[in-house]
């Protein structure tokens, strides 16, 4: 946990676990290196905040408001946010406002998932997009949309305005929470599998395994070969394996 939240990036998600005495979140905080989960009774920010309180690098994670809290740059995923616009064109293909709302955004991240693709996350090819995302909510200003969703949507765009590219400014900063939301896929594969309710004593001793097996996939080592070393630092037994 230390070695999360004292590095220049974290990943955040949460799912719901079920419990004998009432249902509870899991809480996964994640770089590329390492892997911790965490229980807790509710899904207040309380959490994330204790966790998080001495961090200083960029923070990626969904929208869930309790993340905001953080005091730390953000970089809010991008997947969730266009899979949201699509879901709700979907729902009212005929929308004309959510056409062009669906559009102008796409055109405007296109651009930059080829120069992620072509260049990798890097500032320096990136930060030239910065002109496009200011014309874009420059254009977003000025409408003036009659439809309830179109309304919500541009809302949400400036809200979010200073979380949303993050990405384009900083070295290593993905544009998505995918880390985090393979890493909580840990814990919802064990929730699937067992039949019943867990206690809350059950799931965090569960979770102190899954963090270190989970580490120690993302390192590259075995999880039952680290056990059986009798090694208390997964670093030192990860760079010696």
């Amino acid at each position: 946990m230390d070695r999360v939240a004292s590095g220049e990036l974290v990943h955040a998600d949460e799912t719901k676990a079920e419990i004998a005495e009432k249902d509870g979140y899991v809480w996964v905080f994640t770089n590329l290196e390492n892997v911790a989960f965490v229980y807790s009774e509710t899904r207040e920010a309380s959490t994330p905040q204790g966790v998080l309180r001495n961090f200083r690098g960029v923070l990626v994670s969904d929208f869930y408001a309790g993340y905001d809290s953080i005091d730390c740059p953000q970089q809010k995923c991008l997947i969730h946010l266009m899979r949201d616009v699509n879901e709700d064109l979907g729902k009212q293909p005929f929308n004309e406002e959510m056409k062009e709302i669906a559009q102008e955004f796409g055109s405007l991240l296109k651009p930059m998932i080829e120069s992620v693709d072509r260049f990798g996350l890097k500032a320096y090819h990136l930060k030239k997009h910065r002109c496009s995302v200011d014309r874009f909510f420059d254009v977003l200003s000025k409408k003036d949309y009659q439809t309830e969703v179109a309304v919500s949507y541009k809302r949400r765009f400036e809200k979010n305005r200073a979380k949303l590219f993050t990405f384009l400014d900083h070295d290593g900063v993905p544009w998505n929470n995918n880390n985090a939301e393979h890493a909580i896929k840990a814990f919802v594969r064990l929730r699937r599998s067992v039949t019943g309710k867990s206690s809350a004593k059950g799931i965090r001793d569960y979770l102190v395994l899954l963090s270190i097996s989970e580490t120690c996939r993302y390192k590259g080592a075995s999880f039952f070969d680290f056990l059986r070393s009798g090694n208390l630092d997964l670093d030192s037994f990860a760079g010696g394996s």
